[in-house]
């Protein structure tokens, strides 16, 4: 049975959640703090972490950046709102498995709960330590779209001007945008194609590590340093590595990385013998480095030495021309996933996508569209398989959004490929019931009481207490 632990200060949130999970056979242990939630994670074992993004003592960012620094096969899971889109895609960039907005549907809930524990599973006996961080990218088995606006067409062009060079680029862009495929696909058209493509994004390196994990480190070098260690850079020779937010690389670091570029050579941490390596290098950020070189954040020098050439990854706001590619590659690989056979958007749907501004980026649009093909029982994805934030603009601008399971309008529909017999909905009702029931008896049928308690408008109690006949 595999354990699993939920992090969330809401006590009656996280107790439907926890009775959910339990009915669906998983074990189960609660907490409300990112402390606590470390001191149980080093004396205990658990598979996966189920965490609000804001705790009373800190964020689920904070927690997964620890929890993927000591327990690396951990999977974590966030919960968030999509108030918080960008620092939920973040977090994955970071190693989280998946984020879940609110108000959390128990289909999706399971089936990503079940999808990461598989690929744990997956990883730890398939993968090897070293190459993990290669292998865990959140864009694995991503394909690149080009499209057809002229801002794509324009990328495409300056891609493959560059690529057959050896050039080293700078790809610009926000969070979301496909910085890592816009650059396997420039080594993809290069002469270096035949050799590795090694992706590492520098925010999720340990700050104390980081040298160790670009450049390796022999025995002895450090405390903990107990074997050999090749390093990414060793690991990409022939072929090109990838840094992602290289913004983040501590001033140390940025040194040995100058240095690697300008004589072609590394030095492993604690040796003494230097090592030649054949590397291109493509860096992305979603920061102004050449701002931040001036202030002293980030080097001027190694800052041109990146940036022989630049492309600037599109905001998918600005590429609406090409949503319909996009959609169609992200139904594809979540019908295969999924085992679904969706075949398309209802025209409100697409009215509604047109609509939106997605500051996730094609992350966002990728999750959004995984999720609306686990919802849907139809051949269509409709309206009611989506968020309601996509379309409900009040939602949208909520500062501290509903964070409770009850009182929102997102009963689960069917999925065809859950287990035949279970049925998640009544669960989800019986608990809901359950719920509603005990504060009415607690608050002595004080509906206005009831309704401020469970962080439902009073409209929807009445209905709800209707529907469960709880007069």
């Amino acid at each position: 049975m595999a354990h699993i632990l939920l992090v969330e200060d809401d006590l009656t949130y996280s107790r439907i959640v926890m009775n959910f999970l339990k009915k669906n056979s998983f074990d189960v242990s609660t907490t409300t703090k990112v402390k606590e939630a470390q001191n149980m994670l080093n004396s205990g074992k658990y598979d996966l972490i189920i965490a609000d993004f804001r705790l009373p003592d800190g964020t689920g960012m904070e927690l997964l950046q620890w929890a993927k620094a000591n327990f690396p096969h951990l999977q974590v899971i966030l919960i968030t709102h999509y108030s918080d889109i960008r620092i939920a895609i973040k977090a994955m960039k970071l190693g989280a498995f998946e984020y879940i907005t609110k108000p959390i549907n128990p289909d999706e809930l399971l089936a990503t709960v079940k999808e990461s524990l598989a690929q744990k599973a997956e990883v730890k006996n398939s993968i090897p330590r070293e190459k993990s961080a290669e292998t865990a990218s959140p864009n694995q088995g991503a394909s690149y779209v080009i499209g057809a606006s002229q801002e794509a067409e324009k990328l495409e062009k300056h891609i493959q001007l560059v690529a057959p060079t050896d050039l080293s680029v700078l790809v610009l862009g926000e969070t979301g945008t496909g910085k890592e495929l816009i650059s396997k696909r420039i080594h993809e058209f290069s002469k270096r194609k035949d050799g590795p493509f090694v992706a590492i994004d520098c925010g999720a390196l340990p700050k104390e590590l980081a040298g160790s994990e670009l450049f390796g480190h022999v025995k002895g070098a450090f405390t903990g340093a107990h074997d050999n260690k090749t390093g990414h850079f060793e690991s990409a020779n022939g072929g090109t590595i990838f840094l992602d937010e290289i913004g983040n690389l501590s001033y140390d670091v940025q040194i040995q990385l100058l240095r690697a570029i300008q004589e072609r050579k590394i030095r492993k941490i604690g040796g003494n013998k230097e090592i030649e390596i054949n590397v291109r290098i493509i860096a992305a950020t979603n920061e102004m480095l050449s701002s931040n070189s001036g202030e002293g954040g980030f080097r001027e020098d190694l800052y041109h030495r990146l940036n022989e050439f630049t492309l600037n990854a599109i905001p998918l706001r600005q590429r609406k021309a090409d949503l319909e590619f996009f959609v169609g590659e992200f139904l594809q690989s979540s019908n295969a996933r999924l085992n679904k056979s969706i075949s398309g958007l209802s025209q409100e749907v697409w009215d509604i996508f047109y609509g939106y501004d997605w500051p996730g980026n094609l992350r966002e649009l990728r999750n959004i569209i995984k999720r609306a093909v686990l919802l849907s029982s139809g051949n269509k994805i409709e309206k009611d398989a989506l968020p309601l934030e996509l379309y409900d603009n009040s939602i949208l601008q909520e500062s501290k959004p509903n964070p409770a399971f009850i009182g929102q309008n997102t009963a689960p529909t069917a999925a065809n490929n859950l287990p035949v017999g279970t049925d998640y909905k009544s669960q989800w009702q019986e608990q809901e019931k359950e719920l509603i029931q005990k504060v009415l008896l607690d608050t002595r049928f004080n509906k206005s009481k009831t309704a401020r308690i469970l962080n439902m408008d009073r409209k929807t109690l009445y209905s709800k207490i209707e529907k469960y006949g709880l007069e």
